[in-house]
C-alpha cells in the first residue's frame, strides 16, 4: 500500500439516526458508513498521510484484514483518500454547442396590470406602456427552437411578462405555430405560462387546458400576505380577485397539476401558513417558495434573521413532507421535492441552471438573454432571434461560470447541487452574475444536509416513494 491521504473536497458526513451516511461529492451518492469504513476514515482524519504500517497498527486484531482492505479500496475507488500526488481531474464542461436549446421563454409583453412592489422584471411597464412581442418574432423564436433542439423529441416553449395572458391573441397564433413546425419536424411541443391570475376566465382556462400548458400561479398567501406586496396599478390589494380566479382555475383545469409560485419578502416569512393556505385551503398542487434577497428595493429584501426564520420554516415544511411521504403521500413542497428529486436522480451540476445551456429568454425585440430574469438589464444578450446565438460570447460567459477556480465553490459540499446560485441574484446583489451568492451559503448548506438526512429516512422507510412520486414528475417535464 502506498501511502495516501484524504481529500476532504471529495466527501461530506451526516449523522441520520445514529448511522453514518457519506455524501460523495462528485457523484452525488449517498453511502452508509459501516463500521470498518467508518474506522478507516476516522483514521484518515487523524493523519495528514497514511501509510501501511499505520494500518496494521490501528486494526490489526481489531477487524479482519480482508474487510479493512475492502473498505480502503472502497474509499479510493470514490477517491475519498488518493495518493497526495495525484488528484482526480474535474470533469471538464461541453463546449456550449453541445448543448442544444430544450428551452425557450418568450417575453410576451413588458406591461403588466400589477405594480408588485418587489418586481424583478428590469423591463417591466404600466399596461398603457406595456410593449408587446409581435407573432413574427415569436414565430422566428420557435424556429430557433426547433433549430437549435433538433437533437430533442420535446422542446418547452414558456410565456412569460408582465403579464403574459395580455397578449394573449399573440399567445394563441404562437400556439398554433410551434405545434404545427413541431408536427413537422417530428417532435412534442410543451407549453408553460406564469401568470398572476387576475385576467383568468373559462374560455382562457379552457383553452390552455387544451393545448396541455402547465400552469403555474404567482401568489404570495393568505389575504393579508399577498396584499402586502401584490398590488393593482392602482395600489389596491389582489388577494380576492386572484383567489376568485384560482378556485375557478382548479375547478375546471384537468390537462397537469397547477402549482403556486410565492415571493418571498421582508415580512413575508411564515412558510407554513402560507403553505397550509395555498395547499390545504385553495388546492393548489405544488407550493414553491422564493426568498428575495436581492431586490432592486432593499427595504423589501428578506434580513439575516427573516431568511433563517424562512429555512426554519422550510425545515418544519420538511418533517411534513417527510412524515407524508413516509405513508405514501406528498404535500406538495415543491422546494423539498425539487431536492428529492435531485438527489434520487444523482444531479451534478456544472452550472447553476439551464440558463444559457438548455434555456434562453427572448425579450420583445427578439434579443436571446441569458433567462427572464435580465430581460431589460444591462447585461449583454447573446445574440438574438434572426442571426442565431452569438457562440462565442456565451461560450466564454458560460466558461466563466463553469470555473470554480479561486471560488468558495472549489471547496463546497453542495457545489454540485448549488453550483453558485442564481446569476440574477448575484447580478442584482454585486453587479456580477458571476459571484457566487455567499449571503446564504451557510443556510442553503444546513439546507441541503437537512434534506440529505429526509432522503435517507425516506430511503430507508419508503422507498417506493421515489418510483411513485419522482420519476412520473421526471417523465412529465
Amino acid at each position: 500500500m502506498s501511502t495516501l491521504s484524504l481529500q476532504a473536497d471529495n466527501y461530506h458526513e451526516v449523522r441520520v439516526s445514529g448511522r453514518r451516511v457519506l455524501f460523495h461529492i462528485p457523484t452525488t451518492a449517498l453511502y452508509e458508513l459501516d463500521e470498518v469504513t467508518g474506522a478507516v476514515l476516522d483514521l484518515f482524519r487523524e493523519h495528514p498521510q497514511v501509510g501501511a504500517e499505520d494500518v496494521r497498527r490501528r486494526f490489526d486484531g481489531a477487524f479482519p484484514a480482508e474487510r479493512v482492505v475492502e473498505a480502503l479500496c472502497d474509499l479510493r475507488d470514490l477517491q475519498i483518500v488518493a495518493d497526495p500526488a495525484r488528484r482526480a481531474e474535474a470533469t471538464p464542461l461541453p463546449a456550449p454547442e453541445r448543448f442544444p436549446l430544450s428551452t425557450l421563454v418568450l417575453n410576451v409583453n413588458t406591461g403588466c396590470n400589477l405594480s408588485c412592489t418587489y418586481c424583478y422584471k428590469e423591463d417591466l411597464a404600466t399596461p398603457a406602456r406595456g410593449r408587446k412581442m409581435d407573432l413574427a418574432t415569436a414565430e422566428r423564436s420557435i424556429d430557433l427552437l426547433l433549430r437549435e433542439g433538433a437533437e430533442h423529441d420535446r422542446v418547452t416553449v414558456v410565456f412569460f411578462g408582465g403579464e403574459p395572458l395580455s397578449n394573449l391573441p399573440m399567445i394563441r397564433g404562437a400556439v398554433d405555430y410551434a405545434e404545427r413546425r413541431a408536427a413537422a419536424a417530428g417532435k412534442r411541443v410543451d407549453f408553460s405560462i406564469t401568470t398572476n391570475g387576475t385576467l383568468l376566465d373559462e374560455a382562457t382556462i379552457d383553452y390552455l387546458d387544451a393545448h396541455g400548458f402547465s400552469v403555474a400561479v404567482s401568489m404570495d398567501g393568505p389575504r393579508a400576505l399577498h396584499d402586502k406586496r401584490r398590488l393593482t396599478v392602482g395600489g389596491r390589494g389582489t388577494y380576492d380577485t386572484v383567489a376568485r380566479k384560482v378556485r375557478m382555475l382548479l375547478d375546471r383545469y384537468r390537462a397537469r397539476p397547477v402549482g403556486a409560485r410565492v415571493t418571498l419578502t421582508s415580512g413575508v416569512t411564515d412558510v407554513v401558513a402560507i403553505h397550509q393556505h395555498l395547499r390545504e385551503e385553495l388546492g393548489f398542487h405544488e407550493v414553491g417558495f422564493a426568498p428575495v434577497t436581492s431586490g432592486a428595493v432593499t427595504q423589501f429584501n428578506l434580513g439575516t434573521d427573516e431568511l433563517a426564520e424562512v429555512f426554519a420554516g422550510f425545515r418544519a415544511l420538511g418533517e411534513r413532507y417527510l412524515a407524508a411521504a413516509l405513508g405514501g403521500g406528498n404535500t406538495g413542497f415543491s422546494n423539498m421535492h425539487q431536492m428529492m428529486t435531485d438527489l434520487w436522480r444523482g444531479t451534478r451540476k456544472a452550472l447553476p441552471c439551464g440558463a444559457g445551456v438548455g434555456m434562453l429568454a427572448v425579450d420583445k425585440d427578439g434579443e436571446l438573454n441569458l433567462c427572464h430574469r435580465f430581460t431589460g438589464s444591462s447585461l449583454p444578450t447573446f445574440g438574438n432571434v434572426t442571426d442565431g446565438i452569438a457562440r462565442e460570447r456565451l461560450g466564454s460567459f458560460i466558461a466563466q461560470a463553469a470555473d470554480r477556480s479561486g471560488r468558495g465553490c472549489a471547496t463546497c459540499h453542495i457545489r454540485n447541487l448549488c453550483a453558485g446560485g442564481c446569476y440574477h441574484e448575484s447580478y442584482a446583489r454585486y453587479g456580477d452574475p458571476l459571484k457566487p451568492t455567499y449571503h446564504y451559503c451557510d443556510l442553503m448548506r444546513d439546507w441541503i444536509d437537512f434534506g440529505i438526512d429526509v432522503y435517507t429516512r425516506l430511503l430507508a422507510g419508503n422507498p417506493g416513494f421515489f418510483e411513485r412520486h419522482i420519476e412520473p414528475r421526471r417523465r412529465s417535464h
